[in-house]
């Protein structure tokens, strides 16, 4: 259970803050539900607490952590044999999964590939969605504003010996 306070991470969303619980009555059932607010897009989502463990809704990362994942942005080499189909699936999958570590690796390769080689439509759209949710738990945990948190992405990309 969540309190207050918390910073949370709501995969395929990204990360925010819990502002309060409250009990809703939706379609003629009553329901208690974290309202969290989400720093990149200044959105509220309303999560049914009964569905929490489903979604997999997860506290953000610490500090030491964020830098590993960071880190991992710098060494992690891209695969570019899978053909298009395989390579949405399995970095949907990746994005679905609630996992920083896997996020952040969606949207190395596919940064990269988009600076080599372009990206279709639909790989664009998940890049935006992967780096909104990559963007929102560094902007949490590193206590930085979207911008900030924009400029360490990209320059871990593009520089690759770049420091935190």
């Amino acid at each position: 259970m969540f309190n207050v306070g918390d910073k949370v991470v709501y995969p395929m969303y990204g990360a925010g803050v819990i502002e309060s619980i409250e009990e809703k009555e939706i379609l003629g059932e009553t329901r208690s539900y974290y309202v969290m607010r989400m720093p990149v897009g200044d959105m509220k989502v309303m999560i049914p607490i009964s569905n929490v463990q489903n979604i997999g809704l997860r506290d953000v990362v610490d500090a030491s952590s964020i830098n590993c994942v960071i880190d991992s942005m710098r060494h992690e080499e891209q695969d570019l044999s899978i053909n298009w189909n395989q390579r949405y699936r399995a970095n949907m999958d990746k994005v679905k999964s609630g996992d920083i570590f896997k996020v952040a690796e969606v949207v190395r390769s596919l940064m990269l590939r988009e600076r080599e080689k372009g990206l279709s439509t639909g790989e664009r759209k998940m890049l935006e969605n992967a780096k909104q949710i990559f963007v929102s738990e560094l902007v949490l945990v590193k206590e930085i504003d979207e911008v900030e948190a924009m400029c360490i992405i990209t320059e871990m990309i593009e520089n690759k010996n770049a420091s935190v």
